[in-house]
């Protein structure tokens, strides 16, 4: 008999496998990615003290007349959004956590924006 793989869990322990490695601090933050059916979701956190520094989402009223176009496209607007508020906060170098999803796709689209928002990781 067939059993279907709980794809959820799988994602949920690839995402605690890499966060064992992976720690933000104010210096260099944790860029964390979720990625939903229809959106995505991305924050900048201080683990050392628990805080979220920048967020963006493509669910924002300020994004969500800008943005346009397919999924990905709109996840690269985000990672832009991302990049230009943590410019205003004088964050220039974090650390890449994508959840636990593969670096494919979205993920890659919203790394590559913030990349080009000049994010270094």
């Amino acid at each position: 008999m067939f059993k279907r793989k709980d794809s959820k869990g799988v994602r949920a322990t690839r995402h605690r496998r890499i966060r064992r490695a992976l720690s933000g601090t104010a210096e260099r933050p944790r860029l964390a990615v979720f990625r939903s059916l229809s959106h995505i979701y991305s924050q900048l956190i201080d683990d050392t003290a628990g805080r979220t520094l920048v967020a963006a989402s493509d669910l924002e009223p300020s994004l969500r007349g800008e943005v346009s176009g397919t999924k990905a496209q709109r996840a690269r607007q985000v990672g832009q959004q991302l990049a230009a508020r943590a410019r205003d906060k004088g964050i220039t170098s974090v650390v890449f956590d994508r959840g636990g999803f593969l670096y494919h796709g979205r993920i890659k689209s919203l790394a590559e924006g913030a990349r080009e928002g000049g994010l270094q990781f």
